[in-house]
């Protein structure tokens, strides 16, 4: 498998050379990170997305999964129930009988010691039901407009306004749900105005007015924010309906929608205003809960909704609020996947005591038509939408954030996709950030989440950083494995995620026979205890725990800051100069970065020219956004920490954003430009202005340079290069990083970003006179000699295949280590030759006893029982230990290429999983000179066997019905060795390599 020999042997030293216990440590600090790095605690385990399927659970099947999840390394669960794919079963959503079900659940993870997170209401989406009334679901301002004529006679009816096309379809609404919606209306007001001679409207009305937002990751064309141009200039703005000719009409409606006023010269425009619900919907909820979502922007709506949901499970559970290890933990609210809304019914009495004025005058504006000019018709939209965020971070997700804490609980959110808020703005109410990224190949591409994510985290200190994990749809169908994880999990941990929820573990309900068993359709890998390589799983998930362990502690290292605009809603896009790779795994280049929403910029201080937060994060460059508005609040903020000794790098705004306090406002912020710019408004070139202890840094050349928003990252790489601050990393192979710093230790995680072996030289911006490295994968250490070179340490590593260490820089004085052996180059390499032995499980219709002549793919096997087989199967092999080297040596089992896992037993002694590169293991304590006994257990993927069934007659779920003789539990009729709700295989699709390929090989220096 590797051609370079000599770097066998220098990958496995630095893996497998571990500190004794006496070893000198740095501190008492160190020496527990050293411990708990080799055996993380539970609470930096790996989690998983707990999907249970619209009423299929039993007490035995959630017992079976937590029990197998315990044994495998899982130490926390997000619980859910939706309705994907699969048959529905017994157990109503929130009956008696579910209720009793879950506390079964909850008392026996509190047993094993596995946190439950709850999302907030059914499916998997949001926060509703059929207990939520459509006056408490979310709602639209809708409207109808008649013209009318002084000429007329008679009265004229107001239409009743229609309803806004749900974004998912009328097909989401049941007949139920549709005729509780299409009933349900209150008349806002009516207004009147002189009809315009122009016929002009708004452009994007629909979305700038919050009547859509699609998703930002799987729709095509979704804008990031809403371009604030039009509101630059009312100069040269289209001219509207004059705001003095909007006469209110609202008290001449009569019950029967006909009104009592007549126009007494012209044409006139009457529009009628009123609130319907948005067709937003639970999904995909069990059926039983299925209903409306809740109003967003009341709070009073949504504790209706909790008392229905989250207070029904805490009554049930007798929950007590007491800490303790396993059991409920968290509330969570998922990625917002339900559409917008932009009325509620106090949204007047709140737009004016957040803006300053009445919207009222502006309702036609809603429905696209200009008032006043189109400029000053943007400054409302942008006053509706910041109104509208404010009450979500409010009235929702402040909301649940105090619910959850009264009740001794936290709350994690996924704040992105639908959000008519910014994301960063609604993520920074929670108390873990979460984000999503999808398995490579298999979805969506939402890296951008992941950064907004970790930005969250680290501006505001805290230690964790979750992601629903590798999330697939369709094509995945069980081709993911630990060891395809490998690379794209290492992107999560270096852009700064630290817990990863693997997205899905499926309850398992049905026999343990009936394998893979129970799915969500095509949504999500299947990681759950029925997958063929979860006995051997734990070793991967100890890998992941270490990395996250130490990816918790200290603070993240970054020195540029990306202030978001004050617009809503608003999707952080990280310029693209600022990353390096594919468009798939973007990874950071040298000098790391952050985003900040205005919000969170407001904590800001300056400390010997930083800019920091009260968590520990602290930035040399604070990035302006090119947006033309700020605030005059906002814009204080900027001078004050320039003041203080910040440096500032960015374009000035030109006016304040909204109407509140406008046109002053405008005024204020050109007299604050003014004074921090100065010169540099006119400036061409880029230059530096001192203000105060700062300095703010612009010229109009750097708009030519934008990115997403922000100056070019090679201009800001070179404003710190000059001031003398070197790249957090850099290597002259492709490598990823990322960097904490604690006291007394500076930690770097590096990961090889390919699937080849080289050796990198390495720079790291760090101090310290001891450099260590801390194997994850078998939490191992070894001392390594840094090479000191102006203000930066160099180090030579030698990567296997997407290989991944941790260097430790620390103060202390640089010791030997009893037992270290320095590395060594291999002398010698002997190839176990002759036949094996080998075992396969005849349940999955593999012989139980074959000899291999030689090692080779069972996909190629003339047996069919081979050929198709999924599973495990054990290889054995006798076989006499070579020239045994010296005393001094150590000797290694290299197994080759291996599809896909393997675990090793040698003379009866367990030697641990294999299931990354280098695939070897030291084997020196065990080694006999004669007759040593291998045992090499190889478990492959479900997808042969899969593609093998479809060669016999389907006798599974059909038309949506389980089968007759699984719901008589009688034996089964066909001849497949299958059993699942999804299979997308057909019986000529081509077959995966498995099985253990080689060659294996002793190898050992001198």
């Amino acid at each position: 498998m590797f051609r370079n020999v000599s770097l066998i042997m220098r990958w496995i030293f630095a893996g497998c050379l571990c500190l004794p216990a006496n070893a000198q440590q740095t501190g008492p600090a160190l020496n527990q990170l050293r411990t708990q790095f080799k055996n993380p605690p539970d609470s930096y385990k790996p989690g998983v997305y707990w999907y249970f399927m619209d009423g299929n659970l039993t007490a035995d099947g959630v017992k079976k999964d937590l029990h197998a999840m315990k044994e495998a390394g899982i130490s926390h669960v997000i619980f859910l129930e939706v309705n994907v794919g699969v048959p529905r079963g017994k157990i109503d959503f929130l009956s008696d009988q579910w209720l009793a079900l879950f506390k079964v659940i909850e008392q026996e993870a509190t047993l094993l010691g596995i946190d439950i997170t709850l999302g907030i209401g059914p499916g998997w989406a949001g926060s509703g039901g059929p207990w939520v009334k459509p006056g408490q679901s979310m709602q639209h301002l809708v409207y109808s407009s008649v013209e009318l004529d002084a000429t007329a006679k008679g009265s004229v009816t107001l239409p009743v306004p229609a309803p806004v096309k749900p974004f998912f379809g009328e097909e989401a609404l049941t007949p139920r749900l549709k005729q509780e919606r299409d009933s349900f209306y209150r008349d806002v007001a009516v207004l009147a105005f002189p009809s315009p001679a122009e016929n002009t409207s708004i452009d994007d009305i629909y979305n700038k007015a919050l009547y859509y937002r699609a998703p930002f990751s799987s729709a095509n064309n979704v804008k990031p924010y809403y371009a604030p141009e039009a509101i630059i200039s009312s100069s040269s703005a289209k001219p509207g309906i004059p705001k003095a000719s909007i006469i209110d009409l609202t008290k001449q409606l009569r019950k029967n929608g006909t009104l009592a006023w007549k126009p007494k010269t012209g044409k006139w425009t009457v529009m009628r205003f009123g609130v319907r619900n948005n067709g937003a919907v639970t999904r995909p909820a069990p059926l039983p809960g299925l209903g409306f979502e809740a109003d967003k922007f009341d709070s009073t709506a949504l504790q209706d909704h909790l008392d229905h949901y989250t207070g029904k499970i805490l009554k049930t559970i007798e929950w007590k609020h007491q800490k303790k290890k396993g059991g409920l933990e968290n509330l969570h609210i998922d990625s917002w996947e339900m559409g917008a809304q932009n009325w509620t019914e106090n949204f007047r009495t709140a737009f004016i005591k957040k803006r300053g004025y009445d919207p009222l005058p502006f309702y036609p504006v809603y429905a696209g038509k200009i008032v006043v000019n189109n400029a000053i018709s943007e400054r409302f939209l942008w006053d509706l939408r910041k109104t509208a965020q404010e009450l979500v971070l409010e009235q929702h997700a402040g909301f649940v954030k105090s619910y959850a804490h009264r009740n001794g609980l936290g709350l994690s959110i996924e704040p992105y996709d639908m959000n008519p808020a910014g994301d960063l703005e609604l993520g920074s109410v929670a108390d873990i950030p979460m984000c999503e990224f999808w398995s490579r190949g298999y979805g969506f591409n939402t890296q951008f989440s992941c950064i907004e994510a970790t930005s969250i985290a680290h501006v505001q200190g805290k230690a964790r950083v979750a992601a629903e994990a590798f999330t697939a749809q369709n094509n995945e169908a069980w081709k993911q494995y630990p060891g395809s994880l490998k690379n794209q999990g290492d992107w999560a941990f270096a852009t700064g995620i630290n817990r990863f929820f693997y997205h899905t573990f499926q309850s398992q309900i049905l026999p343990d026979t009936l394998k893979p068993g129970m799915t969500m359709g095509p949504y999500g890998i299947h990681w759950d205890r029925n997958q063929t390589w979860w006995p051997m799983v734990r070793a991967y998930h100890q890998y992941v725990a270490r990395c996250s362990y130490l990816l918790q502690q200290g603070n993240a290292v970054a020195d540029i800051l990306y202030l978001t605009p004050e617009e809503a809603p608003f999707v952080f896009e990280a310029p693209v100069s600022a990353l390096s790779g594919d468009s798939l795994l973007r990874d950071r280049k040298g000098y790391n970065f952050d985003a900040c929403p205005p919000t969170l910029i407001e904590k800001a201080v300056v400390k010997n020219g930083k800019i920091c937060f009260p968590g520990g994060a602290a930035y040399e460059l604070l990035v302006l956004p090119d947006y033309p508005a700020m605030s005059p609040r906002l814009l204080q903020k900027i001078m004050l920490l320039v003041k203080d000794g910040a440096t500032v790098i960015g374009p000035p705004p030109v006016t304040a954003p909204g109407l509140s306090g406008y046109p002053v406002s405008e005024t204020r912020v050109k007299k604050m430009t003014a004074a921090l710019w100065g010169p540099l408004l006119q400036a061409t070139d880029m230059a530096t202005r001192k203000y105060g202890k700062g300095n703010i840094i612009w010229g109009s050349i750097l708009k030519q340079q934008m990115d997403h928003l922000y100056c070019s990252y090679d201009i800001l790489a070179g404003i710190l290069k000059a001031r003398g601050i070197n790249e957090n990393f850099g290597s002259d192979q492709p490598l990823r990083y990322t960097q904490r710093s604690l006291p007394g230790a500076t930690i770097f995680f590096v990961s090889n970003t390919k699937d080849q072996a080289f050796t990198a030289e390495c720079h790291f911006r760090a101090s310290g006179k001891k450099a260590e490295l801390w194997n994850p994968v078998n939490g191992t250490f070894r001392l390594i000699n840094p090479v000191k070179q102006q203000q930066q340490i160099s180090l030579s590593l030698s990567f296997a295949p997407w290989q991944s260490y941790f260097i430790i820089f620390t103060d202390a004085a640089a010791k030997e280590i009893p037992g270290t052996v320095a590395t060594a180059i291999v002398q010698h390499r002997d190839t176990l030759k002759g036949s094996w032995n080998v075992s396969f499980d005849p349940k999955w219709g593999g012989p139980s006893q074959i000899t291999f002549n030689q090692l080779s793919d069972w996909k190629l096997n003339s047996n069919e029982g081979i050929k198709y087989y999924s599973g495990t199967a054990v290889y054995r092999k006798t076989f006499d230990a070579p020239s045994m080297p010296g005393k001094n040596s150590n000797i290694y089992l290299d197994l080759g290429t291996v599809q896909q896992l393997a675990s090793i037993k040698l003379n009866g002694h367990d030697l641990g999983v294999l299931w990354t590169a280098p695939w070897s293991v030291d084997i020196s304590k065990w080694l006999r000179k004669k007759n040593n006994q291998l045992e090499i257990s190889v478990a492959n993927l479900w997808v042969n066997r899969l593609i093998g069934d479809q060669q016999f007659p389907d006798d599974g779920v059909i038309n949506g019905n389980w089968p007759a003789w699984l719901l008589d539990q009688k034996p089964r009729t066909g001849k497949r060795y299958t059993f699942t709700t999804f299979n997308p295989y057909k019986k000529d699709d081509p077959l995966i390599s498995s099985g253990l390929l080689g060659p294996v090989t002793l190898v050992w220096s001198k």
